[in-house]
């Protein structure tokens, strides 16, 4: 998959290309329809299929901190999930003062006269530019003008209940890591290359891979039992922090993740922590020893889950 940023970025080989366009955060099974009914575009007519998505998501831009919903998957988490959904290309625009005020006018000149493409793939509740202006109909309209298709994709439902973002992190809240995985199509995970520690875990006997939260809030915290992927050909049980540490007076939300019986070096390394279940909450403890304690019987809940 090719990366395009921002709107000068777009080559001949590129346009023409049938595109979808969103935030996708989550990449839940509503997304992964919109990208299933792409492909099958891109297939009759032998285009090539394209994301077209944003960075940061627009209500990360539109509202103050901490009033964003948090993020399902960074931009990262989403490039590796479109590169396994056979996406072709992803046009990333960056949000901010242009695009919030772009026209519906003008954001269809873009899909039109400068990307060229013959298909739009759209949600049934798709919205975007100044005041929403461009809508699902006023691209219909639009593309009639232009020479475009718009195809409008409803809603995926599971039990009867719409997949949403909004219901994914709902799920997360509650750590219901089985309606996660329903919507999803897959267990929610986090990627990220290891960092750099305090070295704390180590000499408390438990050594962590360090993972920093590439969002500006993470839909989950506390303590879990996980699967981490990338630290061996098989994925290796283990158990995790995500937190700002509160015993050590931690300022910033790190996720920690104790890989069990484990040695090698992970530094430098990319790796995916899948998220089974929660253990309990995060807390501040009176002292290292208590600390301790508390992490050999979250150790020895998370190995009996995982090995259950």
């Amino acid at each position: 998959m090719e990366l395009i940023r921002g709107f000068n970025g777009l080559n001949d080989r590129q346009r023409g290309s049938v595109v979808t366009i969103g935030t996708f955060d989550g990449m839940h099974l509503g997304h992964q329809a919109l990208l299933a009914r792409l492909k099958e575009h891109g297939a009759r007519l032998s285009r090539s299929i394209m994301v077209l998505t944003f960075e940061p998501m627009p209500r990360e831009f539109l509202l103050a901190d901490g009033q964003a919903p948090a993020r399902l998957t960074s931009c990262r988490e989403r490039w590796r999930i479109l590169e396994r959904l056979g996406c072709d290309f992803l046009w990333l625009l960056r949000f901010g003062p242009v695009l919030r005020n772009f026209s519906g006018e003008a954001f269809v000149d873009l899909l039109g006269k400068e990307l060229r493409t013959p298909v739009v793939v759209v949600g049934h509740d798709f919205r975007f530019g100044r005041n929403g202006e461009a809508t699902a109909a006023m691209l219909s309209v639009a593309g009639e003008r232009l020479g475009f298709q718009v195809d409008v994709v409803p809603p995926v439902t599971v039990d009867g209940v719409r997949v949403s973002s909004s219901g994914v992190r709902n799920a997360l809240a509650r750590a219901d890591f089985e309606q996660v995985r329903r919507w999803l199509g897959r267990s929610y995970s986090m990627t990220g290359r290891v960092v750099q520690g305090n070295r704390l875990g180590r000499s408390l006997g438990f050594p962590t891979a360090n993972l920093q939260i590439e969002r500006r809030r993470a839909p989950v915290q506390g303590i879990f039992a996980v699967r981490v992927h990338g630290a061996a050909t098989v994925p290796l049980p283990g158990v995790a922090s995500l937190g700002t540490r509160p015993t050590v007076d931690g300022e910033h939300a790190l996720l920690e993740a104790h890989v069990f019986d484990f040695s090698g070096d992970l530094y430098g390394r990319e790796i995916e922590v899948e998220f089974v279940a929660k253990l309990r909450e995060e807390e501040h403890f009176p002292s290292l020893d208590a600390l301790v304690a508390q992490m050999h019987k979250d150790a020895a809940q998370a190995r009996q889950i995982l090995n259950g």
